[in-house]
């Protein structure tokens, strides 16, 4: 497995439960690295799996939980968290190496993705694993939890903020335009939403199966906040949840736009990675690539 220097865990609780960074911004690109070779070694372990959404997310993931979430990795439950739901559940590969980079899930375990017993199944599941925040998948309810969460914390009169990552295929389903409706109508400025914009599906391009166009432009009219960035950019994604959290009186959707498959030239763009693992010779060629 490539090698990664391991984060001091006491420090990164210190830091993160007061949303101080828990690395410099110079290097979250390294780490973004480290997480994308990760992504590709537990899904070539598995054999199974979606290697495209995975790694169109890292520097979204790493960005967010590095720069600007409040969290303890010790202690999953504590009621000041703030809280990110991964609605696209499929690029679950990304979350458990970034959760595992920062000391919530031992390293050795990511090798056991997608076996029988493990808590690292093919989608979140919070029974097994309560650092991670919904058990999501079913396309289209990471946001309506989202909701509940940014509107339970409101009520609650916590500070807490909520993130929800989601999928442009994802947002063909209904029930985000439900909750998309209902988070500006209470006003959750507490709530950021951010769209992982790779354009591609399961079956292609997400234009020629239910084009989404103007993303931006649909979000807006929902009466949302919307900050569109370059989803590779970690400083323009750490600006626009600065930016997200000087509104008050709704939430935001950061569109961020990424590449499917980012970092493997073989895979990028290419929609028949989004689930299929790589064989040894691929996989050989992509951690060579990343430079693990």
């Amino acid at each position: 497995m490539a090698e990664r220097n391991p984060l001091d865990i006491e420090e990164v609780k210190q830091r993160a439960r007061k949303r101080e960074p828990v690395i410099p911004m110079e290097q979250v690109p390294d780490a973004v690295r480290a997480i994308r070779c990760d992504i590709i070694e537990m899904i070539a372990k598995a054999q199974s799996g979606h290697p495209g959404g995975s790694l169109s997310l890292a520097e979204i993931l790493v960005t967010i939980f590095s720069q600007k979430m409040r969290f303890d990795p010790s202690n999953p439950e504590w009621e000041d968290r703030d809280r990110l739901i991964l609605s696209k559940g499929h690029g679950v590969p990304a979350l458990y190496a970034t959760l595992s980079w920062l000391g919530a899930i031992p390293r050795e375990e990511l090798w056991t993705l997608r076996q029988a017993g493990s808590r690292l199944q093919g989608h979140p599941a919070r029974a097994l694993l309560p650092v991670v925040e919904a058990s999501t998948g079913s396309l289209g309810q990471g946001l309506s939890i989202a909701v509940g969460m940014a509107l339970a914390g409101r009520l609650d009169h916590k500070d807490y903020h909520v993130f929800c990552v989601l999928g442009d295929g994802e947002i063909q389903e209904g029930q985000v335009w439900e909750a998309a409706m209902a988070a500006p109508k209470w006003k959750l400025s507490n709530l950021t939403a951010i769209l992982d914009y790779n354009k591609g599906q399961l079956d292609g391009f997400v234009r020629d199966i239910m084009d989404i166009e103007s993303a931006a432009a649909k979000w807006r009219a929902f009466n949302w906040h919307v900050i569109e960035v370059d989803g590779h950019d970690p400083t323009a994604i750490a600006a626009a949840v600065d930016d997200a959290k000087t509104v008050t009186d709704r939430p935001t959707m950061i569109v961020a736009h990424t590449v499917k498959g980012k970092g493997v030239s073989f895979m990028e763009n290419d929609m028949s990675w989004h689930g299929k693992a790589p064989n040894e010779e691929q996989t050989k060629a992509a951690l060579a690539e990343l430079g693990c």
